[in-house]
């Protein structure tokens, strides 16, 4: 992959500073503001998403952020892997290698309790719009905030829900048998609790992934919902999508290295969180416009379903994994029990508050 060069923030503000001096003699007192008015602030943020997916997921708040700044400030967006492997973006960001993230607690490797709960925690979601409201209204967000404040070097700022996660793979799934031996690249929470039904998780290089399907070495994926699978390329190397899933939103958030977040104004701060949240409502039509348009006029994915009676048995074991966590802390335990009354209230309401 091809990168454009830009320029290190080092570079930007030394060229600025040589300018700067040059003009000291004839206008003294003015350098001081001539200054602040040309170093704009910079950053480098990078998204657990690849080239072809983050124009969706992460590029719209970033470049509704870039124009609304003014000059003030500026973020270059990176993509998946571009500059430290996904795995390594927390310790990144908390060394300040990067100044800013978007990505799941999960695959970043975050090294809180509750990284365990990000990307896909088996059925404690049943679509999109669950997730804000787990952290805005049921106490998620106070936990997500208080663990990274905890770990120190990295702040939390916002989570919020995308496409539920399914399985697109190059064999029929139409019995819980023919998840056995099934290599799929997927994410480790998700991967760990499918790996007791035979599933064989495999961690690659997001940008990896398709041409692994093509050579053999995976079957499919665990990853998306069918938007995804048609919108990155992997409907076009599977031949098969699951209807059932085991979970229905991804969870994600947006971070920020501490020391960059304190140097920021409160005016331009407001302003990014104003365009994170305008990414959320983005991806919330996108993805579930997506779900429903692409299942019903889709023509690379042929739809397959396991039957309710044998996928119970798969949610029943999500329930024993969750106690499973939520006995190895008490942060851990207290998320779990989020989702337990959430879901509780869920069921009570119908649905999708569906009457009958």
């Amino acid at each position: 992959m091809t990168m454009t060069f830009k320029p290190s923030r080092r570079d930007f503000i030394r060229k600025a500073g040589l300018a700067s001096a040059g003009a000291v003699g004839a206008t003294a007192l003015a350098t001081p503001y001539v200054q602040a008015q040309s170093a704009p602030i910079k950053w480098r943020l990078q998204t657990y998403a690849g080239a072809a997916l983050g124009p969706h997921v992460t590029k719209p708040a970033v470049d509704m952020f870039n124009k609304a700044a003014k000059g003030e400030m500026e973020i270059e967006l990176y993509y998946a892997d571009q500059l430290v492997p996904t795995g390594e973006l927390f310790r990144a960001l908390q060394a300040g290698t990067i100044d800013a993230v978007h990505s799941d607690d999960d695959s970043m490797a975050a090294p809180v309790d509750i990284s365990v709960f990000g990307g896909y925690f088996p059925f404690a979601t049943k679509s999109i719009l669950d997730v804000p409201v787990l952290f805005q209204q049921y106490g998620l967000a106070e936990i997500w905030r208080d663990a990274y404040a905890k770990a120190g070097g990295v702040v939390w700022l916002s989570a919020a829900g995308q496409d539920p996660c399914h399985f697109n793979t190059k064999k029929p799934l139409k019995s819980l048998d023919d998840l056995k031996g099934l290599r799929l690249y997927t994410f480790p929470t998700a991967g760990k609790f499918l790996a007791q039904f035979g599933v064989v998780p495999v961690s690659i290089p997001y940008e990896d992934v398709q041409v692994a399907v093509q050579t053999g070495e995976l079957d499919g994926m665990s990853w998306s919902g069918i938007t995804e699978d048609y919108t990155v390329g992997w409907a076009d190397v599977t031949d098969y999508f699951l209807t059932n899933n085991i979970s229905g939103a991804w969870i994600g958030s947006w971070f920020v290295n501490e020391k960059r977040w304190s140097e920021v104004p409160q005016h331009l701060k407001d302003l990014w969180l104003a365009c994170v949240d305008a990414g959320h409502t983005y991806r919330n039509q996108w993805y579930w416009g997506g779900e429903a348009n692409l299942r019903a006029t889709g023509d690379k994915l042929e739809l397959t379903t396991i039957p309710a009676e044998e996928w119970a048995t798969v949610e029943e074991a999500a329930l024993k994994f969750w106690d499973e966590i939520a006995a190895e802390s008490e942060t851990r335990a207290k998320v779990v029990d989020i989702f337990k009354k959430y879901n509780a209230n869920l069921k009570k309401a119908g649905g999708l508050y569906a009457a009958g």
